[in-house]
């Protein structure tokens, strides 16, 4: 399975991006039955899990750092999951990474680099 993000970019703090991850090359699941996941690793500290949105979209949870500030959706007509930023801080600066577990095996895509700076 391949996820591809994008959306990344430079933004000032109190601003906003959405992140975009794409999933293809799955055979033998549709994407509406897969659990998704955002993850963020800064520099020099370990990646840590930002958003969760189950299969159908009816479930969600957020890390309480980005808790009223970003949003997960999915839209599965377009195979893709979202991840909107707002109110973005510094600290927020980080690689943002998609992840679907398929048959137990987890699935990666490259990233995308968010840097929140003035």
């Amino acid at each position: 399975v391949h996820l591809v993000e994008s959306g990344g970019g430079l933004v000032q703090p109190g601003g906003s991006l959405t992140l975009s991850c794409a999933v293809s090359g799955f055979t033998g699941f549709t994407f509406s039955s897969l659990d998704l996941r955002w993850y963020r690793q800064a520099s020099g500290r370990e990646r840590e899990l930002v958003a969760f949105i189950s299969n159908l979209g009816g479930t969600t949870h957020y890390a309480e750092f980005v808790k009223g500030r970003f949003t997960i959706s999915r839209d599965n007509a377009k195979d893709t999951v979202y991840l909107q930023m707002n109110t973005l801080k510094p600290e927020d600066t980080a690689v943002y990474t998609c992840s679907t577990r398929i048959s137990g095996i987890d699935s990666w895509g490259q990233g995308t680099q968010v840097t929140v700076s003035s």
